[in-house]
């Protein structure tokens, strides 16, 4: 008789019948009169109990490894005394599908950069990362529900670029058939355009490249990036607007799935923001700081990381707010196709969106004028010859418009309290890591 496979989070519904679990050995208790194995699978952890004296199951139970993929068929129990669900399987056949080698290369007491040369096994024996990443998909959901709601296209925009996309920096080379191309460090140029298309509003989420040697705690050189872009802006006020309704949804769907989970694995309460984001322009971030006593000798016209976290911590002692857009930087820290000012030409309406200290999300109002924007590129020492196609968008009619670029992993380590991005990736992409 053929029985099919029960999740173990569904086995209540089955005591007294005989069901199929597929899964990984957990752990083994193998005992002089009982054998014991919890058995894994990606829903939870059941308890198999075998009286010894079936000689062939025996020899099965005893010759298990840990981590090896099995189905076990068996009639489920009630066992009030069992702390894994008040139930337990008792066995009548076991099938080793995958026998895992032994020694583990892991165990829990493994450093973070040894498990992540064996992230398979590590996301496996982890409830907390495999959460992680049901956690990244409602998330998703969330911001896509939001964006379709608002009329948004999903876009697929080109990862090869036959120039290096914005300054040029930071973009790793590649051999493209006799020439060279370029990975894309942002879809900026190709959403632009699809803004100039008469595409009213557009998103994307996707790979995006950065070739930049930094080691810290918040930096990859490969992420998943989440891009928007809206037509007929009226302001860069309409951007912030539709990223803290989008922000606000997504979360509020990941604290209706997963609220519990995740203060039970990670120890950290999902907080549904309201909305609007208090707003701070770096002028009067710099002055907050400044009356706070904080240091900005070198800080000229940027926050470094203690900066933003300085600044997030002000905002929630005076407001409870755990979001901050932090506005108008100046000219010289932004892109050549930032809208400026008309007030005030030595900012740009452009924002930065910090969420606990960490900034999340850069966004601005485009320079949408062909004219101003050839003058800007000029100013920033840019030839517009490797940036014609790009330019070339804003000559017949392109509509005022903004967008905003965020970081997923960044938003998930803030989200599930995260000391690295290392974790917030299924397979993180460094300076010094190209593998698994």
């Amino acid at each position: 008789m053929i029985h099919s496979r029960v999740p173990v989070s569904d086995l209540r519904e089955h005591v007294g019948r005989t069901v199929s679990v597929c899964g990984w050995v957990n752990t083994l208790r193998l005992q002089r009169h009982m054998q014991f194995v919890i058995v894994r699978d990606h829903t939870g952890m059941v308890q198999v109990a075998h009286k010894r004296g079936n000689r062939p199951l025996e020899a099965q139970l005893e010759a298990l490894t840990p981590e090896s993929a099995v189905k076990i068929t068996g009639r489920v129990v009630d066992a009030a005394q069992v702390k894994l669900g008040g139930l337990e399987i008792v066995p009548e056949a076991v099938q080793v599908l995958n026998p895992a080698a032994t020694p583990l290369p892991i165990d829990e007491h493994t450093g973070l950069e040894q498990r992540m040369d064996w992230r398979f096994l590590d996301v496996r024996r982890r409830p907390a990362t495999q959460l992680l990443f049901a956690v990244q998909t409602t998330l998703e959901q969330g911001m896509r529900e939001y964006a379709y709601a608002q009329g948004a296209t999903e876009m697929h925009t080109p990862k090869l670029m036959g120039t290096a996309s914005e300054s040029g920096a930071e973009v790793f080379e590649v051999g493209y058939f006799s020439r060279s191309a370029y990975l894309a460090q942002s879809p900026q140029f190709y959403k632009q355009m699809a803004i100039a298309a008469g595409i009213d509003k557009v998103f994307e989420i996707g790979p995006v490249f950065r070739a930049e040697p930094s080691f810290t705690s918040r930096h990859a050189t490969e992420f998943t990036g989440i891009d928007v872009e809206l037509a007929w802006a009226d302001g860069v006020e309409d951007v912030m607007a539709f990223e803290e309704q989008m922000l606000a949804h997504a979360i509020a769907k990941v604290a209706e799935a997963h609220g519990e989970a995740i203060a039970e694995h990670f120890g950290v309460e999902v907080t549904v923001p309201t909305t609007p984001f208090p707003r701070v322009t770096m002028a009067d971030a710099q002055e907050i700081l400044r009356k706070g006593g904080w240091d900005l000798a070198g800080v000229k016209e940027d926050l470094d990381s203690e900066g933003e976290r300085s600044i997030s911590a002000h905002i929630k002692e005076a407001t409870g707010h755990e979001f901050v857009f932090i506005t108008h930087y100046p000219v010289g820290i932004r892109p050549f196709y930032h809208m400026r000012a008309a007030d005030d030409l030595s900012v740009t309406l452009s924002f930065d969106l910090l969420w606990k200290g960490l900034e999340v999300t850069t966004g601005a109002q485009r320079e949408h004028r062909y004219d101003v924007l050839l003058k800007q590129a000029a100013e920033k020492g840019m030839s517009p010859e490797p940036m014609q196609d790009y330019l070339n968008a804003f000559r017949y009619g392109c509509p005022p418009h903004g967008g905003l670029g965020m970081g997923l992993g960044r938003v998930l380590m803030v989200l599930l309290g995260l000391d690295s991005i290392r974790q917030a990736s299924f397979l993180f992409r460094g300076p010094n890591r190209l593998t698994p």
